[in-house]
């Protein structure tokens, strides 16, 4: 693979300056054309011309000589919980936290200060009888689509992680994305309601891993994650 440029919107920040975790980890998975897990390095930023070079079996995203992210061929084996009804879904983000106290309110994926229209807003909230899980409703829109008509991965992949954040997140405290890992199974359309559910699998110190994954409303997966976060030095 020759070196190509890659630009991440304004619109799809996580932090104000930088694009959302689970969406560059998408965009850059992209570019495997296999299963693949991606480390980010540092905050990749907006509106800015990127370069993906080849390295070895994977390769980087750079800002000039500046490591943004790394990609490498990964396959996993997740053990993933039952998932909650859409109701026990509908139910659970009104329970989201981030309504109240939220470090990034502008993040595309979880941010309650974006517009329905602009982000994603998935707003995942503990689950009722579903310890240490939490869920909500998705409904992806049409922009969000490839030529085919289809949700784009990378748009699966930003969906898939902040979930995992409030999942660890009483132990983790603030916490920023460092690895991650998706599976899509099957297409999505526009318009289709989806189950998010994500639920902690470990905490070591700073590092906290986290499983995710998305349903169609009858509980037939789609798509799941892993994801390890970096909990913010106090």
């Amino acid at each position: 693979m020759n070196s190509t440029t890659l630009n991440i919107a304004n619109r799809f920040c996580g932090p104000p300056n930088s694009g959302n975790g689970g969406y560059v980890c998408g965009l850059v998975a992209n570019h495997m054309q296999q299963p693949s897990q991606v480390t980010l390095h540092a905050p990749p930023p907006l509106d800015t011309d990127l370069q993906i070079h080849p390295k070895g079996d994977g390769l980087e995203l750079k800002l000039g000589e500046q490591l943004l992210a790394s990609a490498r061929p990964y396959t996993f084996d997740l053990d993933i919980p039952a998932p909650p009804s859409l109701q026990e879904a509908e139910q659970a983000q009104e329970r989201f936290i981030g309504f109240g106290q939220h470090n990034l309110p502008g993040c595309f994926v979880c941010g309650p200060s974006r517009e329905a229209g602009d982000g994603l807003r998935i707003f995942t909230g503990s689950v009722c009888d579903h310890q240490g899980q939490v869920a909500a409703v998705w409904t992806p829109a049409e922009d969000l689509c490839d030529a085919d008509g289809l949700v784009a991965s990378e748009f699966l992949w930003a969906a898939l992680d902040c979930p995992g954040y409030f999942a660890v997140q009483p132990v983790s405290g603030p916490a920023l994305l460092g690895r991650f890992s998706a599976r899509i199974e099957q297409p999505v359309r526009a318009g289709e309601a989806l189950i998010v559910s994500a639920w902690a699998i470990s905490h070591d110190g700073r590092k906290h891993n986290a499983g995710s994954a998305l349903y169609r409303s009858n509980g037939e997966r789609v798509a799941h994650a892993e994801a390890t976060w970096i909990s913010l030095k106090r």
